[in-house]
C-alpha cells in the first residue's frame, strides 16, 4: 500500500467540480438492469474522449477499456455497473442541497462508476502505465434480475487471465469478501377457476399459493456457526376480478445463503414444497430467473491480503473503522470460479434501492481518494 502522490491529490482537488458535474450527468441517463444502452454508450464516449484507445462496449452491455492486456494472464480487473436497480426509462429525478445529493441510484452504483472513471482520467493525462494487466469495466446487469450478466460476460471472454478482480460498490465502512449466492424463480400455480357463485367450489390458484407461501414460511433455514441464511415472496400478481375464482396465480420467491452446503439444503427444501403442491392435483410451474453462486476453492492467503489492503485504505481516508461482510455483488462470479474478487465501498448515504436514496457530499472526495489509491496500488505514479 502507498499513499497518493501530491500529483493525484492535486488532482483530485481540481477536479472536483468535475466530478459532481459527472455524477449528475451521469444519474440522467437511466439505465434500469438489461436497459443500460443509454449510459453504455455515454460511458464510452467519455472514455474516448479522455484518450481510451481500444474501450469497447461488449455483447452485454459492457464498456470494456483494457490497458497493457495483449498477451497477459496477470490481469487486475476494476468495475462498477451502469445498472440501476429502478426500472425508469425516462431520466430519474436529481436534487441536492448543502449536505445531500437525492436521486434514485446516486449511491447504487452511479457515484462508485464516477469515482473509478475519474480516477481512469487522472491515468491517461498523466500517461501512466500499469504494472500488469488491468481491465477497468462499467458493467451491465449488477442488479437483481440482471443475474450479474455483465461480470458473468467478462470472465468469460477473459477466462484463466484474471488474478483479481475489485468491484467498486457500497459504503466505506465495508467491504464484502463473503459470497451470498441465491436462487431466485417466479412460481406460477394454475386451477380451473370460475364464477365467485355459479363456480363455488372449484380450486382457486389464490388459495393454493397462498398455502404454499406459508408453507415455505414455515420451513427451518440451516443455522450452521458463522453462516447466514434467508428467503423471501417478493411479489405476487394474478386473479381477474372480486367475483372470479382465480385461474392463475405467480409469485416471485428467493432463498439466499453464504454457504454452499445451506443453499442446496433450501434448494431441496422448495422443490419438497412445490410437489407437495402438485400433489393437491393443481398445474403448478417453476421458471428460474436468476442463480448467483457462493464462493469456490479462492487462495484464503491471496483474498485476505486484497481485504485488508482495502480495509486500511478505506480507513486511512475516511477514518472510520471498516470491517468485512458477507454480501451479494458482482464479486460472485469471480469467487464461485476460485479468482480473488473484493467488493469496496467508496461512500456515504441512505436509502438505497428506495426512491429517497440520498448521497452525503461531503464523503465524495474520501471515496474518490479511497478508488484512486486502489487503483494507482497497480501503477507508478
Amino acid at each position: 500500500m502507498k499513499d497518493l502522490s501530491e500529483r493525484a491529490l492535486r488532482y483530485l482537488d481540481e477536479c472536483s467540480d468535475e466530478t459532481f458535474a459527472l455524477l449528475e450527468s451521469l444519474c440522467k441517463v437511466p439505465a434500469p438492469s438489461h436497459h443500460e444502452e443509454k449510459r453504455a454508450a455515454f460511458c464510452l464516449d467519455w472514455f474516448k474522449s479522455h484518450g481510451a484507445e481500444g474501450a469497447y462496449i461488449d455483447e452485454a452491455q459492457n464498456v470494456v477499456f483494457p490497458m497493457n492486456c495483449e498477451g497477459r494472464d496477470d490481469i487486475i480487473v476494476f468495475m462498477a455497473h451502469t445498472d440501476t436497480v429502478f426500472p425508469d426509462r425516462e431520466p430519474l429525478p436529481y436534487e441536492k442541497d448543502d449536505a445531500y445529493i437525492y436521486c434514485p441510484g446516486v449511491c447504487d452504483d452511479t457515484i462508485c462508476l464516477v469515482q473509478m472513471m475519474m480516477a481512469v482520467q487522472y491515468i491517461l493525462k498523466y500517461n501512466l502505465k500499469p504494472n500488469c494487466g488491468m481491465l477497468f469495466v462499467a458493467n451491465a446487469c449488477e442488479e437483481g434480475l440482471g443475474n450479474l450478466k455483465g461480470v458473468r460476460q467478462i470472465m468469460k471472454d477473459y477466462a484463466g487471465r484474471i488474478s483479481a478482480l475489485f468491484t467498486i460498490d457500497g459504503d466505506y465502512r465495508y467491504i464484502v469478501n463473503r459470497c451470498v449466492g441465491s436462487h431466485r424463480y417466479r412460481v406460477t400455480v394454475e386451477t380451473e377457476g370460475g364464477h365467485s357463485y355459479n363456480a363455488f367450489g372449484n380450486q382457486n390458484a389464490i388459495y393454493y399459493m397462498s398455502d404454499l407461501i406459508c408453507r415455505l414460511y414455515a420451513q427451518e433455514v440451516p443455522q450452521k456457526e458463522g453462516t447466514k441464511t434467508t428467503y423471501n415472496v417478493g411479489m405476487i400478481e394474478g386473479g381477474t376480478s372480486v367475483n372470479t375464482i382465480a385461474q392463475k396465480v405467480s409469485a416471485m420467491y428467493e432463498y439466499r445463503s453464504d454457504d454452499e452446503e445451506s443453499l442446496a439444503f433450501m434448494k431441496q427444501s422448495f422443490e419438497k414444497e412445490i410437489e407437495r403442491t402438485k400433489a393437491k392435483g393443481v398445474s403448478i410451474s417453476v421458471e428460474l430467473l436468476g442463480e448467483r453462486p457462493c464462493s469456490g476453492e479462492v487462495d484464503e492467503a491471496v483474498l485476505q491480503a486484497l481485504s485488508e489492503n482495502c480495509m486500511a485504505i478505506q480507513s486511512k481516508h475516511s477514518g472510520l473503522p471498516c470491517v468485512a461482510e458477507s454480501g451479494s455483488t458482482d464479486c460472485n462470479i469471480p469467487m464461485s470460479l476460485g479468482v480473488p474478487a473484493v467488493c469496496v465501498g467508496s461512500f456515504l448515504g441512505a436509502g438505497v434501492h428506495t426512491r429517497e436514496e440520498k448521497l452525503q457530499i461531503s464523503s465524495v472526495p474520501i471515496g474518490t481518494k479511497i478508488v484512486m489509491e486502489m487503483i494507482l496500488n497497480y501503477f507508478e505514479d
